[in-house]
């Protein structure tokens, strides 16, 4: 083959598209402790949606730092009491767009929180980003930290 511009045109735009089709697929969990995490996430995701206590505590690391995307940090009893206090529901909520990422007996996971909550009779939609960080603790993957981030 011949290099001219129109195969280096070519050759270019190829490789465009590929690395930006890389960057746009998201991270598989590859390994036993990803996967561990993974369904810890899920498993926070229905202790929210259910309002679970007992699921909460056993989630949550008692050293946990929840920060919502206004500003607000909690500690565990804070979060746990916030949650299961029916002030505030979720009508839905999923984690979309899932990264697992395990450092030793650290993991970081991400995702998109998309759901919809009811408060004071007020339906709200919620769409924001939250990074999460997990501790093994024992056998155990625990929420160490959560921060959202408006989107």
């Amino acid at each position: 083959m011949s290099l001219n511009r129109r195969t280096l045109a070519l050759a270019s735009a190829s490789a465009f598209v590929a690395s930006t089709l890389m960057r746009a697929v998201p991270a598989v969990a590859e390994g036993p402790d990803e996967a561990a995490v993974g369904q810890q996430v899920e498993a926070l995701r229905v202790a929210m949606l259910k309002a679970d206590k007992a699921a909460f505590e056993q989630l949550c690391a008692a050293e946990l730092s929840y920060g919502h995307s206004g500003g607000r940090i909690e500690t565990k009893a804070e979060f746990i009491a916030g949650s299961t206090s029916g002030k505030s529901t979720w009508n839905t909520i999923d984690f979309n767009d899932r990264t697992v990422r395990v450092a030793g007996p650290t993991a970081v996971a991400r995702f998109m929180l998309v759901g919809q909550t009811l408060s004071e009779g007020k339906t709200t939609d919620i769409k924001i980003g939250v990074l999460t960080v997990w501790a093994k603790q024992g056998a155990d993957w625990k929420l160490l930290a959560r921060q959202a981030f408006r989107v």
